[in-house]
């Protein structure tokens, strides 16, 4: 069986006050022609399929529409929750989507056969067990107890994550052994692992609770497909643990990477091939760096990748001691007549500058996180300071999100 492991598509995002719907909806194009390729009978979305709990219209449209294209092919979708996600909201269109031929689990629920799915190959026949694991919240997994310390709940929260694993995963055996057929068995995730390496635009999932979840706690699945982390990776470098990583870059810091899908073929002796297909890049984004003298031939290497009717995006750090009350003035007449836009400015010392496009944008255009993002860039903090702050406002919102779930 031919399987291909994504995550983290975040439809919907909006980004410096820039809508991603196009890179987005050209990907899904892309992503069907590699399943007509690639002879794909199984996608497998691990986390993220949206960027917020109440995503705007036309997102919910393009994934809609995902679903009916991919439908054409004859290839099985399983879609998993992430902490972006609201498990309400996917939740509530999982049976009219089942007769799609897609099967969303949103969220941890009573039932741990409902997390068992039995995934069919070319031919039909059963071809592999998935443990379906999508993100789990504390409230999933545990009963808060008065008087525990951080790193007591965090070693709980890591102990009932691993429970949870280790059960699901003994039911899968207990399935292959009643199929008396020896399938491979895959396991997912969307959390944060030891060792992985993440970008700016990944926001902690677990604030005074798990911070990573250990390598050997996962059980002896053959692939174990996971999401969250949006740079794609080999999670100790054993091949059949991986991030897909998400298939456009999501912030300024993931301009650089090779994002990419990964075709996983799995049989009776268990996991065969993992492939990468680079995705291409739909947008041109970039960050440079320099002097007020320095920017001027950098912002024209920047420029060759645009067009006028597609700009590259730029973030500019600007180099130098001294303060300039005008420089958004100054960096805008550098890049007058280049097919170039920035959308932020950050001074190479760390204090940064609104971007020039956040200033034009609504509120409406905005997330509260990048609300809290633009509102910090304007001091000047410790980094463990500024950790810790993203931490505290990252977890008021998970609260309440979890009171609208």
């Amino acid at each position: 069986m031919r399987l291909l492991h994504t995550s983290d598509w975040h439809l919907g995002q909006h980004f410096m006050g820039k809508t991603r719907q196009a890179e987005h909806q050209a990907f899904c194009t892309w992503l069907i022609e590699q399943v007509r390729e690639h002879d794909v009978q199984v996608v497998l979305v691990a986390g993220d399929i949206f960027d917020t709990g109440s995503p705007p219209s036309y997102a919910r449209e393009q994934y809609n529409h995902f679903v009916v294209a991919l439908r054409d092919t004859g290839c099985q979708l399983v879609v998993l929750g992430g902490n972006h996600d609201s498990v309400a909201m996917l939740g509530e269109s999982r049976t009219l989507l089942a007769q799609l031929g897609t099967r969303v689990i949103p969220g941890v629920g009573v039932h741990l056969q409902d997390q068992l799915l039995l995934l069919a190959g070319a031919d039909g026949q059963p071809a592999a067990l998935l443990c379906a694991i999508p993100f789990i919240r504390p409230r999933d997994v545990l009963r808060s107890e008065a008087g525990q310390s951080a790193v007591d709940k965090q070693l709980s929260l890591q102990q009932a994550i691993h429970g949870h694993y280790q059960a699901l995963h003994e039911l899968a055996l207990a399935r292959r052994t009643e199929l008396g057929a020896a399938l491979p068995i895959i396991a997912t995730g969307h959390l944060t692992t030891v060792g992985a390496s993440a970008s700016e635009s990944v926001r902690e999932i677990y604030v005074g609770a798990l911070e990573a979840f250990p390598t050997s706690s996962f059980p002896a699945a053959d692939y174990i497909a996971l999401g969250h982390i949006h740079r794609p990776q080999k999670v100790g470098g054993l091949e059949h643990i991986r991030y897909s990583g998400s298939p456009i870059p999501l912030s300024f810091d993931e301009a650089r990477q090779q994002k990419e899908v990964l075709l996983v073929d799995v049989g009776e002796g268990g996991l065969r091939e993992v492939r990468a297909l680079p995705v291409p890049r739909f947008q041109a984004l970039q960050s440079i760096r320099g002097s007020l003298k320095t920017l001027p031939a950098a912002l024209a290497d920047a420029a060759i990748d645009g067009t006028p009717e597609h700009p590259v995006w730029l973030e500019v750090q600007v180099e130098g001691d001294d303060y300039l009350s005008d420089l958004q003035v100054r960096i805008a007449a550098l890049c007058e007549g280049l097919p170039v836009e920035v959308l932020r400015i950050r001074r190479a010392r760390g204090t940064a500058v609104a971007s020039l496009q956040a200033e034009q944008s609504t509120l409406d255009e905005l997330t509260p996180e990048q609300v809290f993002e633009q509102r910090l860039l304007g001091e000047t903090f410790e980094p463990d300071q500024a950790q810790r702050l993203h931490g505290l406002y990252n977890q008021v919102l998970a609260d309440l999100r979890d009171e609208s779930a």
